[in-house]
């Protein structure tokens, strides 16, 4: 087939262009459009500008649309500079023909990744929407390009609260999407130490970093005390309980270093100190069964009183070799690894000192 039919509403913006949208099957949007990859010619010349596939996105695309359920609403954007005749319909209605005897004369500008997915599906039904746009040349596809794939996504922390709301999401999403429920639950826990301190797209106002927080429920949920607490029926309810009742303790035992205190002016508020803690919380579950912030505290008054912490003034001792001022740790992932493991072994031999003096 070298032409290609379809109704199309035109929708009135630039002068000088014509923009429609139109439904069609996906192996057919192949066949008159290009995905073309970016890379060089022998020259040296860049060419193209798409991104390369990537296989694990697109298996995760494929594995949605390959439900009977699946839906596609977001439309692939098509790019052409020639091949294509417009008849007016009137009231806004087109007829598109695109001819393909001279090649593909369409250059998928957007949706690449979905494309490549239906491509390998077997959906006679299934069609996809098609929004195009004519361009007087080259460079100006280009420039289109850049300008659609330059806007800006939504922030990490809208999708993460989100997610807790959304059902069937792929698996990755999984244990983000329990943290980001406990941390929620967590930031609107009336009388709980953490009761609108979180910072999330619906709470600016809150201090704590939400990943951050997100970052420590997941870390327990892979390897430490939440993740014994999984089989158990209340087990978000005992995820909360601990957070909440461990650093409960913390506020009780550090006082001012927590109280009023922001990520600037406090490296027990920041995220390297909250994710950092969460390893100190680990160490006194398992080695005493510490639920409760009576259980927590007197590991915590050995931090604090044999000189190991640095919240807001002072420096960090990390090593021989590596001494930093209080707020030289930043929210890497190397410098929350060092901090931790400087918590927790300075907490192993304070506990061995406390044992042997007993």
């Amino acid at each position: 087939m070298t032409t290609y039919k379809y109704k199309a509403v035109r929708a009135s913006q630039a002068p000088d262009h014509d923009i429609f949208c139109f439904a069609a099957h996906p192996h057919e949007v192949l066949q008159f459009s290009e995905i073309e990859r970016v890379g060089r010619d022998e020259s040296g010349e860049l060419k193209g500008f798409q991104r390369h596939q990537v296989a694990a996105h697109i298996k995760e695309i494929r594995d949605y649309l390959g439900r009977k359920d699946a839906l596609l609403p977001n439309a692939v954007i098509v790019a052409f500079i020639d091949g294509v005749k417009i008849k007016d319909l009137g009231d806004g209605v087109i007829e598109v023909r695109i001819n393909t005897a001279d090649g593909k004369p369409g250059f998928v500008v957007d949706g690449q990744q979905r494309l490549s997915a239906l491509a390998g599906l077997q959906k006679p039904g299934f069609q996809v929407f098609v929004s195009a746009l004519v361009c007087k040349d080259y460079n100006e596809l280009r420039q289109q390009f850049v300008l659609i794939n330059n806007t800006r996504p939504l922030p990490k922390t809208l999708i993460y609260e989100l997610l807790p709301q959304v059902e069937g999401l792929p698996d990755r999403f999984t244990n983000r999407k329990f943290s980001a429920r406990v941390v929620d639950r967590l930031n609107y826990l009336r009388g709980g130490v953490f009761h609108g301190e979180i910072r999330q797209h619906t709470n600016p106002k809150g201090v704590l970093s939400d990943t951050a927080m997100q970052k420590l429920v997941m870390n327990s949920a892979a390897q430490g005390a939440i993740r014994e607490f999984i089989n158990l029926s209340n087990y978000e309810d005992r995820a909360i309980s601990l957070l909440n009742e461990f650093f409960e303790a913390v506020r009780n035992v550090f006082g001012t270093e927590w109280v009023g205190m922001n990520p600037k002016t406090s490296r027990l508020r920041h995220g390297a100190g909250l994710v950092a803690m969460g390893f100190v919380m680990e160490h006194l579950y398992s080695t005493f069964g510490a639920t409760m912030r009576d259980e927590f505290e007197p590991g915590l008054q050995l931090l604090r009183d044999h000189g190991h912490t640095a919240w807001t003034s002072g420096q960090w001792k990390l090593s021989d070799v590596d001494i930093r001022p209080w707020n030289g740790i930043q929210n890497t992932p190397s410098d929350i690894d060092l901090l931790a493991n400087h918590l927790v072994r300075s907490l192993k031999r304070e506990l061995r000192r406390a044992r042997r003096a007993a």
